[in-house]
């Protein structure tokens, strides 16, 4: 398969990208049920949870015997930990199977660390005390660790934010299986709104779910009630069909999933799932998922803070620059759209003797009468977006991601271009793939901005930490030799 052009120049610099656009390996096997149905931040806790209840309970233990924690003692907490990490996923499972398996699993994992003391010949060199009492207190603990965080579980839900809002397209079989589930299932942070289908309601037997329409609506539908998740149950003989209601769904932020089957199609993130149990293949879906989203998180703030902290006189002074330059505000403030498509504030210090912010943008071009004198050097330079730091401290913009158009261009362009909406999957971003390889200021055709788009959507498949540093490096470059922002 050929390789994208991001790979293609991380390869010319003596890196690589950190994927490939050829399909993504499968998910890594997690032990016990492979599947969860409840929200990432309940998974890391339910791996974590039974591994710290062990070594809690043995310091516990240890302090009450022996008065302090000896370094032998940490040993063995390391061991116990590894052992016993990660925790099997129990907020479905039934109290008696969570007793069971709680007992089965320390009985391994305190037999595999007896042996190995026995084999070592340092058994000996603990108390016995504390390893008989250690037998009994750990499962107690990670029965009752595992009944907090059951108590704890709808809060940690509802501290991730409302719901995600979720549609089944096609009740079938499997379709109306993962309905079901998904309506009973707890801790799952996902709304299920009802299916799309385009049999009549008394053609559908043993409905228990809304109908919401026929699947030649959906893509309205998911515009309109700002959808999250659409999940397709369509047989593989509807392969046409399923085209044609992909492309529908790209003017949209939803990411799309398989259920069961797919055909070949251009993936974004491409990645096997499980949802209730049933097994789904994404289509579209965010790079920033798990740890990949505190990774991106992460090095944004730390990013913009070392840049706010360094550049404050300059920032100072070109506020000041402005302010007595010319007349109206410092910061220009524009409504553009975010992720999933919601609209966001973005700043930027004044450049232009307007402040456009309308139905109609009209974009800056060469010589334009409205760019100021000292707006034409910050544009030149890019100095007049460094506001937009404050906005990626608000979580409203990354550093590196698709730049983001006027509201008024996005509903210009969508209905243009193919895919268009994708790049709303993501944060918007200060400086972005496009921007360092030509595609910055006016874009006065519309094949540059569909080399834009291509641009956005080559990041979102290959998105690495390695690729924002480099793109940013790259931005660096660029500010005092680019022609092409005016």
């Amino acid at each position: 398969m050929p390789e994208t052009q991001a790979e293609r120049v991380l390869a010319a610099a003596g890196t690589t990208a950190a994927a490939s656009s050829a399909a993504p390996p499968p998910a890594p096997a997690l032990p016990g049920p492979a599947v969860f149905s409840h929200s990432r931040l309940l998974r890391s806790c339910e791996a974590f949870v039974e591994p710290l209840a062990t070594v809690l309970a043995l310091w516990a233990i240890v302090w009450v015997i022996e008065g302090s924690i000896t370094p032998s003692w940490l040993v063995v907490s390391v061991l116990a930990f590894a052992l016993a990490y990660p925790g099997r996923p129990q907020l479905r499972a039934s109290p008696a199977r969570v007793v069971s398996d709680t007992v089965l699993a320390w009985a391994w994992t305190c037999g595999l660390l007896l042996a190995m003391g026995y084999a070592t010949g340092h058994l000996d060199d603990f108390s016995r005390d504390v390893v008989l009492h250690w037998l009994w207190f750990a499962p107690v603990a990670q029965l009752l660790a595992h009944w907090g965080l059951r108590q704890a579980a709808p809060h940690i839900v509802r501290l991730q934010g409302p719901p995600l809002r979720a549609v089944v397209v096609g009740m079938n079989e499997q379709g109306g299986s993962l309905a079901d589930r998904l309506a009973m299932a707890h801790y799952t942070g996902v709304e299920l709104l009802g299916f799309f289908d385009d049999r009549t309601p008394d053609r559908i037997h043993g409905r228990r779910h809304r109908m919401l329409g026929r699947i030649h609506e959906i893509a309205d539908y998911v515009k309109r009630n700002r959808v999250h998740l659409v999940y397709l149950s369509l047989p593989m003989a509807s392969q046409p069909r399923i085209k044609q209601l992909l492309d529908a769904l790209k003017d949209t932020t939803a990411s799309v999933y398989f259920v069961p089957d797919m055909f070949v199609t251009d993936l974004i993130q491409g990645r096997t799932d499980s949802v209730c149990g049933l097994p789904v293949i994404s289509v579209c879906e965010t790079p920033f998922r798990g740890p990949n989203a505190v990774l991106k998180r992460v090095s944004d703030v730390v990013l913009s803070v070392a840049i706010l902290l360094l550049l404050s006189p300059l920032l100072v002074a070109i506020a000041a620059a402005v302010k007595l330059s010319s007349p109206g505000p410092v910061i220009f403030r524009q409504r553009r759209y975010g992720v999933w498509g919601q609209e966001i504030i973005v700043y930027k210090f004044r450049s232009m003797t307007v402040t456009e912010d309308g139905p109609v943008v009209t974009q800056a071009r060469k010589d334009d009468a409205r760019v100021t004198r000292l707006g034409a050097f910050l544009r030149r330079t890019s100095m007049d977006e460094l506001p937009q730091f404050v906005n990626v401290l608000q979580g409203r913009m990354s550093i590196v991601g698709p730049r983001p158009h006027a509201v008024a261009h996005n509903e210009f362009y969508r209905p243009l271009i193919k895919s268009y909406m994708i790049r709303h999957k993501v944060k918007p971003g200060i400086t972005g793939w496009a921007q360092v390889n030509g595609y910055r200021g006016e874009t006065d055709s519309l094949e540059k901005m569909e080399a834009r788009i291509r641009c956005d959507l080559d990041y979102l498949r290959n998105w690495s930490l390695r690729l924002d540093l480099y793109i940013i490096w790259r931005t660096i470059r660029l500010v005092f030799k680019d022609g092409a922002a005016y």
